[in-house]
């Protein structure tokens, strides 16, 4: 474990292959020891459409690329962090354009997107689908990014009423998408751009929606059960607790933990929760990891980081 300062940031990458034939997922993070910054990118490709491997290495390629290069200078690129967040999607979305203009085959191909950038204990993000990111604090699991798939608006219908509860979970549209990055108009990004403060005993969760064998409670229950392990560990438990379910159509999953590891008391604990309102601010630094998991052949890969960030005052 490194330590640099009040912060310790421990990091785990994980895939598993499901029930599937090929992996479909990406997940790439880079959290270089000593720098000013973080960021891991996820992408699950379309499954059932041509090449959604592609897409989902496409999308995690040429985003790792613009963020990398734009970390160079992370003061300015804080700075200006809604705006580059939002280029360095649409690029990604032109390169998969650019690759069905070329590949007639590949017509159709698609991939989500969910990416967390951290500036010491700030937290940012950009999302495109219904890969989850979640912020798990104090017991309590909180969704951070929108979820661009009927399931919500079907949820939302059965929260008024509208609608029973058999059948909203089994309603035919609820994995559908309405939003992808499939190469043309992207219907919506939701990017956050203003920073979100991190606390000692934080977990952040990033996930391909594979992990939606599992309900929120279910995954809140393996992080309360996990959170003084390690992020290693921690990612172990998510796959571990999606393959006990057993589903016949497991989907692709791919995971990334970010562990906030306590180094001192946190003195804002008692404090209302800053998440739910979205109005504070945060800051964050890291170790090193830089991995690109692409293939799960035996089911299950895991890669593992540790890093510390002192939070600049």
């Amino acid at each position: 474990m490194t330590t640099l300062g009040e912060f310790c940031f421990d990091v785990a990458t994980g895939l598993s292959l499901g029930a599937r034939e090929r992996q479909e997922d990406a997940v790439v993070a880079d959290f270089p020891r000593g720098a000013p910054m973080g960021f891991a990118v996820l992408s699950d490709g379309m499954g059932g459409h041509a090449s959604g491997d592609v897409a989902s290495g496409i999308v995690a390629t040429e985003l790792f690329s613009e963020l990398k290069l734009l970390s160079s200078a992370p003061a300015q690129m804080e700075q200006v962090i809604g705006a580059a967040l939002q280029e360095a999607v649409t690029e990604a979305n032109r390169c998969i354009a650019l690759y069905e203009g070329q590949h007639p085959s590949a017509q159709g191909m698609g991939a989500t997107l969910v990416a967390p950038v951290l500036f010491e204990n700030r937290l940012y993000w950009v999302s495109v689908g219904d890969s989850p990111l979640y912020l798990f604090r104090q017991g309590k699991l909180f969704r951070l990014n929108e979820d661009h798939s009927y399931a919500a608006q079907i949820d939302r219908l059965h929260a008024q009423g509208i609608i029973p509860l058999e059948e909203a979970r089994n309603h035919p549209d609820r994995s559908a998408l309405v939003s992808v990055l499939a190469g043309g108009e992207i219907a919506k990004i939701d990017c956050r751009a203003e920073a979100m403060s991190l606390r000692h005993g934080d977990i952040v969760l990033a996930a391909s929606d594979g992990l939606h064998s599992l309900t929120d409670d279910a995954v809140a229950e393996v992080l309360q059960d996990q959170q003084q392990n390690s992020g290693g560990q921690i990612c172990d438990a998510l796959l571990q607790a999606v393959a006990a379910q057993k589903c016949p159509e497991q989907d692709n999953l791919s995971l990334c933990v970010i562990k906030v590891d306590p180094m001192g008391a946190d003195q804002n604990a008692s404090k209302p929760d800053p998440v739910v309102s979205k109005t504070d601010t945060p800051v964050l630094e890291t170790g090193q990891v830089v991995h690109i998991d692409r293939n799960s052949h035996q089911g299950v890969v895991r890669t593992v980081v540790s890093l510390t960030r002192k939070a600049r005052k």
